[in-house]
């Protein structure tokens, strides 16, 4: 099959190349596209948008299908340029918006028009969408990313509770359904590249919840039978206790008010991973002001769960 605009093989438009290899060990862009749309699919499927987020991963890079893409990926490669090739994300953000409409369709076209630049503000996205806004042409990418599925088939599959805040469910699922994706890409991109050059890729293997507050439980009682009989650490015991009494409470909003040396750094993490692993969460989020308050804690949680690699410290201004 052939590109009746670009002259190229359907079969050799690509969406990554490598240096010094021959054409054919390149990455199809039907590939790609595929890859990233199950692994989206899969990250969304948490919280019910699957199809949302495979729809997104499909649509994402078919700007690539243009001639002058085409053109760069191989003048990049056979020069050994850093060049900046030509947009390549606003040709899905517009097919999302036309096949779906002013809500799903807009949260979709911030996705993919952000996908590697951050998500825009609503007037960026809106001048990209516009037809005056000249883009390169993208012919026959339903030959790379399949017809986009109808309206119906992606619509969420866990009820969400209403919030109170106009707009903020569907601010806080772009964000979600943007995030599947970014992950998606840069996970699938590395994937390829790391597989080109024979590399493993080393992902997951974490342990789970259940692990790690098995690990704390026991370093909790070894600290107690360690602990001298004072009254600060009767203290503490106690309100550890109360915090892990009060995981099995159902999932909302919980304080611990506890004075400085009262133990609520420990204390609230064990609560955290008794509440996670009763209701089947996935994960532990720990917000922290002051960097200097992120590391002490970050050191506490990975010595109290004897590891290095399942605490994720991550400092943002």
């Amino acid at each position: 099959m052939q590109s009746s605009e670009t002259g190229t093989p359907v079969s050799r438009i690509f969406a990554h190349s490598l240096r010094d290899r021959p054409i054919e060990d390149w990455e199809p862009l039907s590939h790609h596209l595929a890859a990233v749309g199950d692994r989206a699919a899969e990250f969304a499927e948490a919280f019910g948008w699957t199809e949302a987020a495979r729809v997104a991963g499909r649509l994402h890079d078919i700007g690539k299908c243009s001639a002058a893409f085409q053109a760069y990926i191989r003048r990049a490669q056979e020069n050994g340029e850093r060049i900046r090739g030509p947009d390549h994300s606003t040709a899905g953000a517009r097919v999302a918006a036309e096949t779906y409409g002013t809500q799903l369709g807009r949260m979709l076209a911030f996705a993919i028009a952000g996908h590697h630049s951050g998500l825009a503000d609503f007037a960026d996205l809106e001048r990209r969408l516009k037809p005056e806004h000249a883009i390169e042409p993208y012919p026959e990418w339903q030959a790379h990313a399949g017809a986009p599925p109808p309206l119906a088939a992606l619509r969420y599959t866990k009820q969400f509770l209403k919030s109170t805040d106009k707009g903020f469910e569907n601010a806080f699922l772009t964000r979600m359904l943007f995030s599947c994706l970014v992950d998606a890409d840069f996970l699938e991109t590395e994937r390829f590249y790391a597989e080109a050059r024979g590399a493993p890729v080393a992902r997951g293997g974490h342990p789970g919840l259940d692990t790690l507050r098995e690990r704390l439980r026991g370093w909790m009682a070894q600290m107690r039978a360690e602990a001298a009989a004072t009254p600060l650490n009767a203290l503490r015991a106690e309100v550890l206790d109360k915090a892990v009494e009060r995981a099995a409470s159902p999932p909302g909003l919980f304080t611990l008010t506890v004075p400085t040396g009262g133990g609520k750094t420990l204390a609230s993490l064990s609560f955290a991973l008794e509440h996670a692993v009763r209701h089947r969460l996935r994960r532990v989020v720990y917000v922290i002001p002051f960097t200097s308050i992120i590391e002490q804690t970050a050191e506490v949680f990975r010595q109290a769960l004897n590891t290095s690699d399942d605490v994720l410290e991550h400092h943002a201004s």
